[in-house]
């Protein structure tokens, strides 16, 4: 009964033991492997890549540039889904305002009016508004009224431009979107002369600064996470240095006292019953090791605890460096 209450206050005292406490000092609970951090970061970085190269890799992608005396204007555009794509060398012509402005009903083609009327209808561009019917109509009322592209501009000041739907079948005619003050620039400064108004892929102009920009990006983002990596595990190291347990070494722990474990110390009082660090009951023939506060160990489990983790008795604190 008395061996029982030994070895459960025992236990009870290993459940607080230093050991214990250090390994959760030592344990950084706020703190994550370098890896587990990167790779937290990682889809961020991989976001922003796929936009910049969606970017560069979108067919669809063009410009609207008007020539005008004395001046020159260019404006992003959305192209149609259901017309025909531009190829990258572009293509110019004379640009004349729709009559009617919506192109929901058959459009004028009076050519003669612009000084145009001997060009073909690849070269003529329309100027349409954006309301009251689809832009399939207007693209086919356009398309039948011999113009080559229909630009339609916004009817509303709005920070996006539509990538404008519709049914393909019997259009052959290129079709792209303007925003609202694209179309009044258009219509304020369009003559309809020829070769004023030129519609091409912006792939040839914007290509190298998306290289560019997504090249920098991806070292900057490279050099980031480099500097997170070096900065986490200069910390880690710190922390283990500032809270590695003291230790002595086996020359010293050593020039300790041993004694062979007999049952008959027990009667004497001259050792434990259980070593307080494993908790099993010592054996005949045992190697004890003897601390000198008089507390005695497993010579195995003692010489590990004060070569490892401490230089202190485990029960009673006492120190052994003094």
């Amino acid at each position: 009964m008395n061996a029982r209450r030994r070895k459960s206050r025992y236990k009870s005292r290993s459940n607080d033991s230093p050991m214990t406490l250090r390994r959760r000092l030592n344990r950084d609970p706020t703190s994550s492997s370098p890896a587990a951090a990167a790779a937290s970061f990682f889809p961020y970085s991989l976001v922003f890549l796929i936009c910049c190269f969606s970017s560069l890799t979108r067919p669809s992608s063009a410009l609207v540039h008007l020539r005008s005396k004395p001046f020159s204007f260019t404006f992003l555009d959305a192209p149609a889904r259901f017309a025909v794509p531009i190829d990258g060398s572009g293509i110019c012509g004379s640009l004349r305002v729709a009559e009617p402005l919506d192109a929901c009903s058959g459009l004028d083609n009076n050519w003669t009016a612009l000084g145009d009327g001997d060009g073909g209808g690849d070269s003529r561009f329309v100027l349409i508004s954006r309301g009251v019917c689809s832009f399939e109509e207007k693209v086919r009322n356009a398309q039948d009224a011999g113009f080559g592209a229909a630009i339609i501009f916004d009817d509303q000041e709005k920070s996006s431009l539509y990538s404008m739907v519709g049914d393909s079948s019997g259009i052959h005619i290129h079709a792209v979107f303007v925003s609202k003050m694209a179309g009044e620039t258009l219509m304020k400064y369009a003559r309809g002369e020829e070769e004023e108004c030129c519609i091409g892929s912006s792939m040839d102009e914007a290509a190298g600064t998306i290289l560019v920009i997504s090249f920098v990006s991806l070292v900057f983002i490279i050099i980031v996470l480099a500097v997170f990596m070096l900065a986490r595990n200069c910390r880690l190291l710190q922390h283990r240095a500032q809270n590695s347990p003291a230790s002595m070494k086996r020359e010293a722990v050593e020039l300790l006292p041993c004694l062979t474990f007999r049952t008959a110390f027990l009667s004497s009082k001259q050792t434990a019953e259980t070593c307080a660090i494993c908790l099993e009951d010592y054996r005949d023939g045992e190697s004890l090791r003897v601390l000198p506060c008089q507390h005695d160990f497993h010579l195995v489990c003692v010489d590990s605890w004060l070569t490892k983790w401490g230089t202190f008795c485990p029960v009673c604190k006492h120190d052994m460096r003094t």
